[in-house]
C-alpha cells in the first residue's frame, strides 16, 4: 500500500533554512509527480510545490517562488523540499502528497519559524 513518511520539520529562526523528506513506498515512484503542500492552524491546506515524475518540471506557490526548491531522487523514493528565507507565517505542518486516483497523505512534519 502506498506510504508517505514526511521528516525533517523543527524549530527554526526566522531567515533560516530547513529541508524536509518525504519517503515513498507503495508504487512505482519514479512514475508519478509529487507534491508538498502546507496547512497553517485555521487556514486551509495550500499548495506549495509540485515536480514531475522525473524532476524536469517544478512549478511553485506565488508565496514561496524564489526561496523553496522541490527536488527528488528516484533512486531513493524520496521527494524534497529545500526551504530557506523562512518566515513566522510560514509556520504549518507540511505534507507530502500523491495524486493516483484520489489523493495520498503523509502523517504531516510540523515546521514552526520562531524566534
Amino acid at each position: 500500500q502506498v506510504q508517505l513518511v514526511e521528516s525533517g520539520g523543527g524549530l527554526v529562526q526566522p531567515g533560516g533554512s530547513l529541508r524536509l523528506s518525504c519517503a515513498a513506498s507503495g508504487f512505482t515512484f519514479s512514475s508519478y509527480a509529487m507534491k508538498w503542500y502546507r496547512q497553517a492552524p485555521g487556514r486551509e491546506r495550500e499548495l506549495v510545490a509540485r515536480i514531475s515524475s522525473f524532476g524536469g518540471g517544478t512549478n511553485y506557490g506565488d508565496s514561496v517562488k524564489g526561496r523553496f526548491t522541490i527536488s527528488r531522487d528516484n533512486a531513493k523514493n524520496t521527494v524534497y523540499l529545500q526551504m530557506s528565507s523562512l518566515k513566522p507565517e510560514e509556520t504549518a505542518v507540511y505534507y507530502c502528497n500523491l495524486w493516483r486516483e484520489r489523493d495520498y497523505w503523509g502523517q504531516g512534519t510540523q515546521v514552526t519559524v520562531s524566534s
